[in-house]
């Protein structure tokens, strides 16, 4: 009975504490990729998703007030606004030391994020390691980072171009600009079924990596502070209930309503 006592005690002083906290934090502004579904993806300004939904159930649970999604117009830009304090919280997000001197990532990472090759269909090749990249030309998204490893591999190795978004990536690729487009299996998926693309591309069967994938603070933000702990505790909790399984899910039925 006491160890019940003292259990419910102290839940409940977690919880009044993250409350006290929150209200010195009111608001949010949070933002991600605008062309990374299911993780999120542009609606009217603001962004939509698995990644959005996770994110502002978090914070409201903490006591924040007002969480804002702001599409700033690309990925770059959304990583700049990190950068510069114009948002709070980054989600869908690799871990690079480039990055980390100006985010604050939220350990542990909630969810993984596998990387695929894409050809034009007819024009497949052999894909079994990295080296197997480099006679041929690629594109991917501006902006885009796979972690510290392979993001040194392309500089040395490989003939990668960067497109100004992912619809731009996969007409270089159909228009022959490029042989292959690296891009998250995931929204790569999506992406080309809602472009009616399947017919002209094939992803190839293995894949690039597979990435860890994080929810990150402005160290301009005034929230992380406040918040850091109770973002911790409530992601630990998501990922070993299966929520972030359930948020894909749905995302991935939103994104074609």
């Amino acid at each position: 009975m006491i160890t019940k006592r003292y259990l419910c005690l102290t839940l409940f002083t977690l919880s009044f504490s993250g409350m006290v906290h929150a209200k010195q934090c009111n608001s949010l502004v949070i933002t991600g990729h605008p062309e990374y579904p299911p993780v999120a993806w542009a609606a009217d300004g603001k962004l939509m998703g698995s990644s959005v939904t996770l994110v502002s159930n978090i914070a409201k649970g903490l006591g924040v007030e007002k969480v804002a999604s702001i599409d700033f117009g690309s990925w770059d830009k959304a990583q700049q606004a990190i950068r510069d304090g114009s948002a709070d919280i980054i989600f869908g997000i690799y871990k690079n030391p480039a990055r980390a001197e100006y985010m604050h990532y939220i350990e542990p990472p909630y969810m993984l994020d596998p990387v695929s090759v894409i050809v034009r269909k007819g024009d497949n090749f052999k894909f079994t390691q990295w080296a197997d990249l480099k006679r041929h030309r690629g594109v991917t998204n501006q902006g885009e980072s796979y972690g510290g490893q392979f993001d040194a591999y392309i500089k040395s190795e490989l003939n990668l171009a960067r497109a100004n978004g992912v619809d731009k990536a996969f007409t270089e690729l159909l228009n022959k600009q490029a042989d292959y487009l690296i891009i998250g299996t995931y929204p790569g998926k999506l992406v080309a079924r809602k472009l009616s693309l399947d017919s002209k591309v094939a992803f190839l069967p293995k894949s690039v990596l597979t990435a860890d994938m994080y929810i990150a603070f402005s160290k301009k933000s005034k929230c992380y502070a406040f918040l850091e702990k109770g973002f911790t505790a409530a992601i630990n909790k998501a990922v070993a209930s299966g929520q972030i399984t359930q948020l894909i899910e749905q995302a991935n039925q939103q994104f074609y309503k």
